[in-house]
């Protein structure tokens, strides 16, 4: 009977799988897409993903928009045929229908098992329905108020590196990714809801927080790539099986939402016990979250339940932690490279009397702000994003792209299901729009107005996205760096520890972090020297 189970099951997969390989084969053959020029598909199952994923520094993209035009085919899951393109328009398209474009599914099932049913997987009427609810926790005069802490975690990090200094006759070798995941974990704790985290240590708190962890074992888990993973992303049918990896995923996942819980009934206490913004709990994005949600101006059909609140507990941690820490890396990194840069800043940073700015002083430096705008251009965090078609479309195109048999292209017909990936690292790069010097770190460029197509909600580039699901909190991310670098320059001298040469990057679930090809299997890395900065 078992046995009679066990193949009738195993028939049934292998017939849907067989079922969605031939359908795929069949749109490659019939696509209109199939005589765009292009790569050839790299792998017979995942195509040209991921080249796509792991080449932001490694060139290919800029070989392929040589080769092949600034509009091409590549090769999606199974080598279906996808779009990837740098021109404005289309991108602009793309980005701003929500309602035909979407991120695709296996990579909300797979950023889901993180994050949960937040503002980062959910899709149409149920992302707006959140995103007007916690736009306002976004806004300037929210961000004014978690400055502060910001500050007060950048200090933190600057004292403990620069004792380790003390501690090694002045200059410490010190790996400064892990350190600075750190210090964005408990920024996010605090800024995010109010929890004390203490990853960069506290007295009196040696064991690890227990919502941090659940989230390190979610965040490792995540990473590690499997075909039956990615067989679960396509395949609905396949999430049907159990690994220990997904108990492990499971269980970190219960005890996040048990932490989630209490964090949302202390911000509810809260609220029923003072009714104003005018104490230190208020600050926090999830008591903005629920006061807003609870607001006399949100009818009670519209306010978000307690489930999705708490979903974005684990959203705040992903977008507040991994992207921030991955973020100041690059730019120290850069700074090692720019050591003229690295001085300048500091002779600006130290024209400040105060150690503890407010965000009007740190949005008054002009050089830290290139500084900032410059490494989000030339080390963005997140390399690629992807949309996936609801339906038939027609894509505007501002250049016009040649096909293999000849024929000239003012748009391109997208059937249903087809797969637009969106280069954000190319873009910010791309010579066609910042000038032969684009993959240089060279922050002087924004000292002069810049002005471009690109749609971006920031800055004139596609490191936040732009469109209605452009990243909502972009400004938050742009204190936190500020503040980070503020401090850190400000009294610390920085020097890379290994050959520049040695550095690679290597993607993660969300960002492409530094990792040495020396030295792999260690995984994402950043060794320097750091000493305190000498006296002006």
């Amino acid at each position: 009977m078992l046995f009679r189970l066990a193949t009738s099951t195993a028939f049934t997969i292998v017939a849907y799988v067989l079922y969605r390989v031939i359908r795929t084969v069949y749109a490659e053959l019939t696509s209109p897409l199939r005589h765009l020029r292009g790569p050839n598909s790299a792998h017979p199952l995942v195509g040209n993903v991921l080249e796509l994923r792991n080449g932001g520094n490694s060139g290919i993209e800029d070989r392929w928009f040589r080769e092949y035009g600034r509009t091409i085919k590549v090769h999606g899951l199974f080598s279906a045929a996808a779009l990837y393109t740098m021109d404005t328009k289309a991108i602009h398209h793309v980005l701003f229908n929500t309602q035909i474009y979407q991120k695709p599914a296996p990579a909300r099932f797979n950023l889901g098992r993180i994050v949960g049913p937040g503002i980062l997987v959910v899709e149409g009427d149920v992302h707006k329905q959140q995103r007007k609810i916690m736009n306002p926790a976004f806004g300037a005069p929210q961000i004014r108020q978690l400055t502060g802490i910001f500050v007060e975690k950048s200090i933190q990090l600057r004292d403990i590196w620069a004792a380790q200094a003390a501690q090694n006759g002045g200059v410490a070798r010190v790996e400064i990714l892990s350190w600075l995941s750190k210090a964005t974990l408990d920024i996010i704790g605090l800024a995010g809801f109010n929890h004390k985290i203490n990853a960069l240590g506290a007295q009196g708190h040696d064991q690890p927080d227990e919502l941090a962890a659940a989230f390190e074992t979610l965040f490792s888990a995540d990473n590690q790539f499997s075909p039956l993973r990615a067989l679960q992303g396509m395949y609905p049918i396949f999430r049907y099986i159990s690994t220990e990896g997904d108990r492990v995923a499971r269980s970190a996942q219960a005890t996040m939402m048990r932490i989630g819980r209490k964090l949302l009934a202390d911000s509810k206490q809260n609220i029923a016990e003072t009714g104003t913004f005018e104490t230190g709990r208020a600050r926090d994005l999830l008591n903005l979250l629920v006061r807003a949600n609870t607001s006399k101006e949100i009818p009670a059909n519209q306010q978000l339940s307690d489930e999705d609140v708490l979903a974005q507990v684990p959203t705040f941690l992903v977008a507040g932690h991994e992207t921030g820490s991955t973020a100041v890396t690059w730019a120290l990194f850069a700074l090692t490279q720019n050591k003229a840069a690295q001085s300048r800043l500091r002779a600006e940073l130290r024209s400040v009397e105060t150690e503890n700015p407010t965000m009007e002083e740190l949005n008054g430096l002009p050089y830290l702000d290139c500084v900032v705008r410059e490494t989000l251009r030339v080390h963005a965090p997140v390399t690629v994003s992807a949309r996936v078609s609801l339906c038939d479309d027609i894509v505007p195109l501002s250049s016009p792209c040649t096909d293999t048999q000849g024929n000239v292209h003012e748009n391109l017909r997208i059937p249903k299901g087809t797969t637009v990936f969106i280069p954000i690292l190319a873009m910010n790069r791309d010579p066609g729009i910042w000038g032969p010097d684009a993959k240089a770190f060279i922050p002087e460029r924004w000292q002069s107005p810049i002005s471009t197509s690109i749609p971006g909600v920031w800055g004139q580039m596609l490191t936040f996205l732009g469109g209605p699901r452009s990243c909502i909190g972009y400004r938050f991310a742009l204190m936190e760096m500020k503040a980070l670098l503020f401090t850190l320059i400000r009294g610390l001298e920085f020097e890379l520890a290994v050959p520049v040469a040695d550095v690679g990057n290597k993607s993660t679930s969300v960002t492409q972090a530094p990792m040495l090809r020396s030295d792999l299997e260690a995984g994402i890395q950043l060794p320097m020297f750091v000493r305190p900065a000498a006296p002006s």
